[in-house]
């Protein structure tokens, strides 16, 4: 039988916080251990799922057995439209909501309905890769605007300006993002949404770190800003509760001037393509955004010292400079010693001392500047290992 083809617009798709793992593998393979500081998933660490998220799909078992509805219970709907009345939205109803499986899904299906072939949408960089790796599927292009690294990775409005044109769809915002650890300030904030209102576009605003902020950092909800302009806001259980196996994301519309009624009927559709919810996990994001939060602050209390140890420890080492992460558990050092890329940087530092963090350019960046992703969610002990290995590799290799 001839070689089957993938599709053409498959092949240039990539996920550079996966994309490294087999390669991982291979360096365990031949017998050398492996520090896994590339994916925020608590539960490898030392980090679980709140209880009270078991008791509910347990307790549910029954009702679960089934097909649950594909844009998700009314009940979970309402508890996500309870939640965004929470965090400042206004008049969002479980009509406006709609359940995914995790938050990548809410991201990949929120932009299927939205794009077609050849438009644009502006997206951070540094920013998530599912965002640009999907796109690049779609083949649309995603144009990126610079966060600001000299003042504190906030969103330049100047470059995000530049990059509006006759075929842009909507402004993406991760807030707190992945992979700097920012968090938008009101000011800066209100700059965006403004910026939106006077292009007539939609605003996307990605919340999934939204509970974790360190210091005197504030969230603030896109929602809570965005009066007059029409915001998509996604969120998960993922992070801020423990809970990135159950796969519960959301979605909700807040739309004065019912602008988004056709794009969210299209969605709609797009997940009865897809036949179903995950049954299981629609009480458990009820009973996370319903139920206790005290996991929450002993999980950031915890997270901080960590974000301390990461802030100090890169900061030290010559060749480096780290701003200090005020939201999520990730840390974008910027390289400042002579290497061709970051990714050569990141495969050395993997196959010579057996550190695996992500390259900065598989997050975006802007242009002339190198970085790495760290993930500060691993006990103090595998951090401090892991940053003696980076010293080590940077001494040796690179400031000879």
């Amino acid at each position: 039988m001839k070689k089957v083809e993938p599709a053409k617009k498959s092949l240039n798709v990539k996920h550079a916080i996966r994309d490294l793992v087999p390669i991982a593998e291979e360096v365990e393979a031949s017998g050398k251990e492996v520090l896994y500081l590339n994916i925020g998933d608590p539960i490898v660490y030392d980090f679980r799922t709140p209880e009270h998220l078991w008791e509910a799909m347990n307790s549910n078992r029954r009702k679960c057995e089934g097909y649950a509805n594909a844009i998700g219970a009314a009940s979970t709907r309402q508890a996500v439209a309870d939640y965004a009345k929470s965090m400042g939205a206004n008049g969002v109803t479980k009509n406006d909501a709609i359940i995914f499986v995790g938050g990548s899904e809410a991201i990949i299906l929120s932009l299927q309905a939205l794009m077609n072939q050849g438009e644009n949408i502006l997206v951070p960089r540094p920013g998530y890769s599912v965002y640009n790796g999907e796109l690049t599927f779609l083949e649309c292009k995603h144009n990126e605007y610079d966060l600001n690294e000299e003042n504190k990775w906030m969103a330049d409005i100047d470059s995000m300006r530049k990059q509006i044109n006759a075929k842009t769809r909507g402004i993406v915002i991760i807030n707190p993002n992945n992979p700097t650890g920012s968090v938008l300030t009101r000011k800066n904030l209100q700059g965006i949404i403004d910026l939106a209102g006077e292009h007539d576009l939609p605003v996307f605003s990605d919340e999934t770190y939204d509970k974790i902020t360190y210091d005197d950092a504030e969230f603030i909800s896109a929602a809570s800003v965005a009066k007059d302009v029409p915001l998509i806001s996604l969120g998960s259980i993922s992070k801020t509760y423990l809970a990135p196996g159950f796969r519960g994301g959301w979605l909700y519309k807040q739309d004065p001037s019912n602008a988004l009624d056709d794009y969210f009927a299209a969605l709609h559709r797009l997940c009865r393509l897809r036949l179903t919810n995950v049954a299981p996990t629609q009480p458990t994001i009820e009973a996370a955004l319903n139920g206790p939060q005290d996991h929450i602050k002993e999980m950031v209390t915890k997270l901080q010292k960590r974000r301390d140890l990461t802030y100090k420890r890169l900061n030290e080492i010559e060749g480096i400079y780290c701003d200090k992460p005020r939201g999520a558990f990730y840390a974008f050092p910027k390289i400042e010693f002579p290497v061709e890329s970051d990714r050569e940087f990141v495969l050395d530092l993997l196959r010579e001392k057996g550190v695996l963090v992500v390259y900065g350019s598989g997050f975006g960046q802007k242009e002339g500047t190198k970085h790495f992703r760290v993930v500060f969610l691993p006990p103090e002990e595998i951090l401090n290992s892991a940053f003696d290995k980076i010293e080590e590799l940077i001494k040796e290799k690179y400031l000879k």
